[in-house]
């Protein structure tokens, strides 16, 4: 049965020097903003012991504007800012749920440059978005086209640290569920392969950090060597952020293409439920789980799983994959990490990393 979604379509955008002026000064008020009120929100807190909500952060925001050297946040569309003080309330709201960390400060320097417009601060008319506060369109480069007939209802602006524009456009999109298939598949995540399937496929780590490592060694230690402040600092900064943005869109986009090929070929992926966090504490082996960015897989598999009618099983992560043999179910007493093929008491050969797959396959399909 077909469902009506909310969709994010991102395209890189061109702004004229007006453009990326007004959207600077945006982008600084919303910082302002959010640290503004969350700053205040924990001084009460701490001080008075009393929770402040939202629309009292609102009501400060308009005396905020009325107060003399503060007039600069009257002179950007107010919606932004407006957006700034609901996704701190989104994050208290989290904080309290235990969801995430308390929130913290937006960084000049650290922090995602972006701001959020709504439907009242932007308009969309012919397939050409305006701004609040601007008069000509943006100059979007539309890589793919957006759903026929789509409006959108949230428009998102960002800059990241390479430089580089992007607008983030939400719409409401019908998708319609695959065709069923007998398929299944047990996954194995890993570093040496990225993925063992439990058909016996490995899938190649692409390790596109350390393909780039020599090119982004090269500009950090040219960086290092710039005098801080100066502008060929800024410029060997911004060549140490491309590398890392050029590593970034080539690790997105082959788990993009990876992760759509799963979901369309398969009814059922058994993954193993992995804390990434947890194991990025091994210093020995933190670097190449980074590079193979499980949690962002994983993230993929679930959301293109819900949409196209696939199940997603995540198996507990003390399930002892490795050390059962997928033939008789006899169980090692270890395993260690060396050990990549083994022979089971009952003759069967394993390849450590196929075995646990096939593992993996039978208690997702168990748990269903």
């Amino acid at each position: 049965m077909a469902q009506i979604v909310k969709r994010a379509y991102k395209y890189r955008f061109y702004p004229t020097p007006e453009q990326a002026n007004e959207l600077a000064r945006t982008f600084g008020c919303v910082r302002y903003v959010y640290n503004t009120a969350l700053a205040e929100r924990s001084r009460a807190y701490t001080v008075e012991g009393r929770k402040v909500s939202y629309a009292e952060t609102s009501v400060m925001l308009t005396a905020w504007k009325r107060t003399e050297g503060l007039e600069f946040l009257s002179q950007v569309s107010s919606v932004p800012l407006q957006q700034a003080l609901r996704h701190l309330q989104a994050a208290f709201s989290n904080f309290f749920a235990k969801r995430a960390k308390y929130p913290t400060f937006k960084s000049r320097k650290k922090s995602r440059t972006s701001a959020e417009y709504t439907r009242s601060a932007f308009r969309w008319r012919d397939g050409r978005l305006t701004l609040a506060k601007m008069d000509q369109p943006l100059d979007i480069v539309w890589s793919r086209p957006l759903p026929e007939g789509a409006e959108p209802s949230t428009v998102t602006v960002s800059k990241d640290a390479a430089g580089r524009w992007f607008v983030s456009i939400l719409v409401e999109e019908t998708i319609r569920p695959l065709d069923p298939v007998e398929q299944s598949v047990g996954v194995d995540a890993g570093i040496t392969s990225l993925l063992t399937l439990s058909t016996g496929e490995k899938i190649t780590n692409p390790k596109h950090e350390r393909a780039d490592r020599h090119r982004l060694a090269k500009a950090q230690r040219n960086l290092a060597r710039k005098t801080k402040g100066s502008a060929n600092r800024a410029k060997a900064r911004l060549k140490v952020a491309r590398a890392h943005a050029r590593i970034t869109d080539r690790r997105r986009d082959f788990l993009h293409k990876l992760t759509t090929r799963l979901v369309r070929e398969n009814q059922v992926i058994a993954v193993e439920d992995l804390t990434v966090r947890n194991l990025v504490k091994n210093h020995a082996l933190a670097r190449a789980i980074s590079d193979a960015s499980w949690r962002e897989l994983r993230t993929m598999l679930e959301y293109k799983a819900a949409w196209y009618g696939r199940d997603l099983v995540a198996v507990d992560r003390w399930f002892p994959s490795s050390k059962l043999c997928s033939a008789c179910g006899a169980l090692r007493e270890t395993m260690p990490l060396g050990v990549r093929t083994w022979q089971c008491v009952c003759g069967a050969l394993h390849d450590r990393d196929v075995n646990a797959a096939k593992n993996i396959l039978a208690a997702g399909l168990a748990e269903r």
